[in-house]
């Protein structure tokens, strides 16, 4: 991923607030509004958040990618996969408003990080870029607050993390490496889906 693809990806996470819609459910049959409920892209039908995330010295988040003999090294480590700042967020796009498939949806999750430093040894103000995280997949609603979710997730080293890091480098495939899961996600006290279609 070059820079302009990154900028372009930081970009696009802060800017969805202000082009997303308000997302609070509102029941067509209780409003007595049948326009709500079209058939494609119903109201609410694209949603989300985006966050950034700053941690202060003595915090940063460790990517897994260094050796604790990183530490030992201090300030001449070239391994400096520990992140000061992130950015993220959540797109959902659920675009079918009637039938059975209107309970499926799609859903992207992205994260970068950006940083440059060295636990107790190394602190900077750095946005180097270091890694581009995300998940992404597909989810259906089920009854009784359930939902089952299909999800990829999927990691890209940027800038010089895409190359050797030194002595201390664990290498690229660890717990921010490739992997598919099934998963059942259930809501309570209150808490629901945005959209929530009732069966």
């Amino acid at each position: 991923m070059n820079k302009v693809h990154l900028v372009s990806v930081i970009l696009l996470f802060l800017s969805l607030p202000l082009a997303a819609q308000e997302t609070v459910a509102i029941n067509p049959a209780s409003t007595g509004d049948a326009s709500n409920d079209r058939t494609l892209l119903p109201q609410h039908w694209f949603r989300g958040y985006t966050q950034f995330e700053g941690a202060p010295p003595t915090n940063e988040p460790d990517l897994g990618r260094c050796a604790p003999v990183a530490l030992r090294a201090g300030a001449s480590s070239t391994c400096t996969a520990y992140a000061r700042y992130m950015v993220g967020g959540y797109l959902e796009i659920q675009p079918l408003g009637r039938t059975p498939l209107r309970h499926l949806f799609l859903f992207y999750e992205p994260r970068v990080s950006l940083g440059r430093n060295v636990p107790q040894h190394l602190y900077t103000a750095s946005f180097a870029p270091m890694a581009y995280d995300r998940a992404m997949g597909i989810g259906f609603d089920l009854p009784r607050n359930l939902e089952v979710r299909i999800l990829q997730h999927r990691v890209d080293w940027l800038g010089r993390y895409r190359r050797d890091l030194g002595a201390a480098d664990l290498g690229k495939n660890g717990p921010y490496g490739l992997y598919t899961t099934i998963g059942l996600r259930w809501y309570f006290g209150g808490y629901g889906r945005a959209h929530g279609a009732a069966y």
